[in-house]
């Protein structure tokens, strides 16, 4: 994947500046509430925890915060540059402990390299963290630090530079053996590197079978033997006899090699001397030390490992420290034992030979893989690594008597782990990685604006679709080269001077000479993007339209219901918007075309509306929304939805519909259950169809500005080809993400 200095510069800078925020999750508007939030009301939950230290966990946020610390010694692969320039990365990990596991961070980067001055400050902190992870803390000196905190404090400390590589790596290695046919016990295991994480995954291989004399560890002046005077405890504990001259030497007839270093370490030749069926993991990140294409050309029965998400099997910390602390905080645990990363090796080993369900292999490009040399470790989003791995660390926390408290239902609480994920949250990405797999040629009509050409040079680089950027060649090569990118990345057409004009105007003409377009009107028309781009869809120049940053929405709309036209059957288009909050998805439509339909025309959008939601894989449940709640109030507009829930009953008996309902009622299930028995509706209902476009248009755009609702769209439903109408304000990512679902839409038509 490409990505620009500048786009990753303006990722961290644009709006709030970082990555992360507070939010309170009580509401504070009133002096009521702040009154509850503080005084008075703050002192009795101060009360009840000074009489139970434990309610702490009841009270507070602790039981799910945790503290990224760091003092920046040893960030990523740019080592010692100071606690600052590593503040980006620790709040990087903090997004990735609440996007995989729901886990509150607060990166903590400490002026120090004093270990004992480290340790305290971690010791004071105590009462604030339900868990502490150790981040980018160079080594021998994080080895010291761990292991003085898991000694003196009560909550879980892990350091994950160690432990997560570990983790991960020994579930591959389990199945690697496996498939190689080979114990662990009797595998010659080479290891390039001696650092924190070198150390950590060979002692978690010797946990899980592997024998320590077995293991020949190098570090940048050779193999570490008990000759060498320059070794600290951690090393000397891999040192061995002084049989080795070379890597070269140690690797022939080995049967692992494990790299933890950096790059081109291992060469062709050197793979050449290893057992058959050897197994290669090549950690150094971004540059493994050897490249997989070189390994794979020597050695084609070889089972090989990467940090890289662009080869098969990556070595992926996500795949750990996420659900480690999920499920040591949900117990309370006091630490996190061998036993705890034990059972999370086992869980993932486990997790890989499972079948793979169609929703992970839809996210990874549709191509079919199953346990075997490229697929040993569970992919890095695999929504069941948390509720695989967390339950298995909590259980092994609860065994090992490290648990404060105790899960009864282990189904409920995987569930639960199912809803914090917020797996309904996976829509986009999932959109993408289809598109991903069957990518079309797009058309931009607004090709010059700078904000549409990032948009398309992603949609190139991932592989979404084709971009054709319309507009002024001069201009749109200018931002191109001004921006980094290359031209030959996209197809620019100029509609004043483009030679397929002619065959656009006449086929123009054709098509509206009755409907009051002449062949001159064609003309002037034809340089129009939005036309010209219109007939390009309509001529199969291109497979999907996306247009209206620069224009207003009926000026976008007009020439695709003039040139395009609607399917067959519909009478209506319609306006969809995505809207995701807390965790849930909902539809809302219309909210962007039909200003007072009527009955039939709403039957007509819920049943639109339907159909798209089912290409999200997602079931619709669909609330025709009103004031009135079942006839509680008789007024023409709450019988007209009425009659339009008839309707859709009528035509499509398989759609769970029902209203009209208030807003409420269709959201809270409890209402729905307690108050109205009766309804078809089971559950939330996901698909809210509004009565007019007032109040469609003002209930989404009051949720993406007043709230933290993440808002996709418009999605325009009825057309007969994908044809999407941009805001004016919508963002590169606004403008990747219709893109996608454009390319989705293209496939599916």
């Amino acid at each position: 994947m490409s990505i620009s200095k500048d786009e990753a510069l303006n990722y961290h800078s644009k709006g709030r500046k970082g990555k992360i925020e507070v939010i309170p999750t009580k509401p504070c508007f009133t002096s009521r509430d702040l009154s509850l939030a503080y005084t008075p009301g703050v002192a009795e939950p101060c009360r009840e925890i000074h009489k139970n230290d434990d309610d702490v966990y009841k009270y507070t946020a602790k039981g799910n915060l945790v503290a990224v610390i760091s003092n920046g010694t040893a960030v990523l692969g740019l080592g010692d540059i100071g606690p600052h320039a590593g503040k980006p990365v620790m709040e990087g990990k903090g997004v990735l402990f609440k996007r995989f596991a729901d886990i509150d961070v607060f990166d903590i980067e400490l002026k120090s390299k004093d270990t004992k001055e480290i340790i305290k400050t971690c010791q004071v902190l105590e009462p604030t963290f339900g868990g502490i992870n150790l981040e980018d803390i160079k080594a021998p000196e994080c080895f010291e630090i761990e292991e003085e905190l898991k000694k003196t404090m009560n909550i879980p400390v892990f350091h994950d530079d160690q432990h997560g590589t570990a983790i991960i790596s020994c579930a591959a290695l389990i199945n690697a053996a496996e498939l190689a046919e080979k114990k662990l016990k009797d595998l010659r295991i080479i290891v390039s590197g001696a650092g924190a994480a070198a150390i950590s995954c060979c002692n978690l291989y010797i946990m899980a079978g592997a024998k320590r004399e077995n293991i020949f560890m190098f570090d940048t002046k050779g193999l570490i033997h008990k000759e060498r005077t320059d070794l600290n405890k951690y090393k000397m504990s891999y040192a061995t006899d002084n049989i080795f001259s070379s890597l070269e030497d140690a690797l022939n007839g080995a049967d692992v090699f494990i790299g933890l270093s950096v790059a081109n370490v291992l060469s062709k030749d050197m793979l050449k001397g290893m057992n058959p069926n050897p197994i290669v993991f090549a950690m150094a990140n971004p540059d493994p030390e050897i490249a997989y294409e070189d390994a794979i050309s020597v050695r084609t029965d070889i089972i090989m490992a990467t940090g890289r998400s662009d080869y098969p099997n990556q070595v992926n910390n996500v795949l750990g420290f996420p659900f480690i602390f999920r499920g040591a905080l949900d117990v309370r645990a006091t630490a996190i034992n061998d036993e705890m990363k034990m059972a999370a090796v086992k869980s993932l080993a486990s997790l890989a030979k499972e079948k793979i369900p169609e929703s992970v292999l839809r996210a990874y490009g549709g191509k079919e893989f199953s346990f075997g040399r490229e697929y040993i470790i569970p992919k890095p989003f695999d929504p069941r690594v948390l509720w695989n791995v967390a339950p298995a660390v909590a259980k092994a926390a609860i065994e090992t008597g490290v648990a404060r408290h105790t899960i009864a239902d282990w189904s409920s609480y995987k569930d639960e782990l199912k809803e914090r994920l917020g797996y309904s949250q996976e829509i986009i990405r999932m959109i993408v990685h289809k598109a991903q797999k069957n990518p079309k040629k797009i058309v931009y009509t607004e090709g010059e604006e700078e904000k549409i050409i990032r948009a398309a040079h992603t949609v190139f680089t991932e592989n979404i679709g084709s971009p054709i950027l319309l507009g002024d060649n001069k201009i749109i090569e200018r931002k191109i080269i001004d921006l980094g990118y290359d031209i030959k990345d996209f197809t620019i057409i100029n509609p004043s001077n483009s030679d397929k004009s002619e065959n656009y105007i006449k086929a123009l003409y054709e098509h509206r000479q009755r409907k009051g377009v002449t062949l001159n009107k064609a003309k002037s028309l034809i340089v129009q993007p939005n036309y010209y781009g219109c007939m390009m869809l309509k001529m199969d120049d291109t497979q999907a339209l996306i247009g209206g940053l620069g224009h207003s929405y009926p000026n976008t709309i007009q020439p695709a219901l003039q040139v395009i036209g609607v399917k067959k059957g519909i009478n209506v288009v319609s306006g969809l918007y995505i809207v995701i909050i807390k965790r849930k998805v909902f539809f809302f439509a219309d909210t962007t075309v039909n200003v007072n339909p009527n009955s039939d025309q709403l039957a007509e959008i819920a049943i639109s509306a339907a159909d798209t939601v089912k290409e999200f894989d997602i079931e619709p449940r669909i609330a025709m929304l009103s004031f009135s709640n079942f006839g509680s109030v008789k007024h023409p507009e709450a019988s007209m939805v009425k009659k339009a829930v008839e309707i859709v009953n009528n035509l499509r008996p398989d759609l769970e519909i029902d209203g009209e309902m208030q807003a409420d009622t269709a959201v809270v299930p409890e209402i729905l259950f307690r108050d109205f028995p009766f309804s078809k509706l089971k559950g939330s209902a996901n698909v809210l169809i509004f009565p007019n476009l007032s109040a469609g248009n003002i209930a989404y755009k009051l949720f993406e500005r007043l709230t933290d609702a993440t808002v996709i769209g418009p999605i325009l439903m009825g057309m007969k080809k994908p044809i999407h109408v941009l805001q004016r304000d919508a963002t590169v990512e606004d403008i990747i993400n219709m893109s996608a679902i454009a390319v989705v839409e293209a496939r599916n038509k």
